[in-house]
């Protein structure tokens, strides 16, 4: 019976929680669509006024027909899913090695001292530089450029994961180390919670960086992929090809964006508790 009363009153103390949110944010879900209608009305009148060429600026029609052909033949799907692999193999390896190297740089100063003028001077050669490199030096194709993906997020998640380590105050540390907490639970319980609010915003800019590296990798050399595409369809003047290559990417870019901030928004939920 308190079960059922419990379960009643967990209920209704999160139904205002869903209305509140609705509330806050029906603005945003009402005009997303308005706009995005207006932008390509206003692309298909700009078509039809200055009477472009379909390979200078297709209209919103020949692109959607391009994207219906593309799914059809299972083409775009083929490419998308090897530049997506890519891309998260990229932000496992970046992010591993960005925050471990990060949380060590963050309790050891001297280290820090030692390394920061290779790390700092490393962020001074553009990746797009690098890329031809390391497509040379590396064999495996499909490594190349997961390794080029990882370093374009490397630099930025190091940051982040310094700051947040480093934005632990040292009264809670103190307090921690009073409670004879070992290494590993002042890790767990303190310096990981401290420092996640900074470790997701270093991951937010992460995985739209991760994009644009995979794309950096297969422009320098590729056979697949959506890098692969946009050259292809460059090449052949094929401009809804092009257009749909790059709605493809914005589509990934907006998903993971979104997963993150998803994630953020459950293992944050204790920052909302007032």
């Amino acid at each position: 019976m308190m079960w059922a009363i419990d379960r009643m009153a967990k209920q209704t103390s999160e139904q205002p929680k869903r209305t509140s949110w609705f509330r806050n944010h029906r603005t945003e879900i009402f005009l997303a669509p308005v706009i995005l209608g207006a932008a390509l009305l206003l692309w298909e009148g700009l078509v039809r006024w200055q009477q472009y060429p379909a390979f200078i600026l297709p209209s919103p029609g020949l692109v959607a027909h391009k994207l219906i052909v593309v799914i059809a033949d299972g083409s775009l799907w083929y490419h998308a899913q090897i530049t997506l692999w890519e891309i998260l193999a990229g932000l496992v390896l970046g992010l591993s090695t960005a925050t471990v190297l990060g949380y060590l740089l963050a309790k050891s100063h001297r280290l820090e001292r030692l390394l920061s003028p290779y790390l700092v001077a490393s962020q001074a050669i553009p990746i797009i530089a690098i890329a031809p490199l390391l497509i040379i030096w590396i064999s495996s194709p499909s490594v190349s450029k997961v390794l080029i993906c990882a370093l374009t997020i490397f630099f930025p998640t190091l940051i982040n994961t310094i700051v947040g380590i480093r934005s632990v105050e040292p009264d809670l540390h103190a307090l921690m180390q009073s409670l004879r907490a070992g290494r590993w639970q002042i890790l767990t319980k303190l310096e990981i919670p401290a420092a996640l609010p900074m470790l997701f915003g270093g991951l937010k800019i992460g995985v739209t960086l991760a994009v644009i590296g995979a794309i950096v990798a297969e422009f320098v050399g590729a056979d697949r992929g959506l890098g692969f595409l946009i050259n292809l369809s460059r090449g052949i003047l094929d401009t809804p090809l092009l257009f749909v290559a790059l709605a493809a990417l914005v589509v990934i870019a907006v998903l993971l964006y979104g997963c993150v901030a998803w994630l953020e928004h459950r293992l944050l939920a204790w920052q909302r508790i007032t």
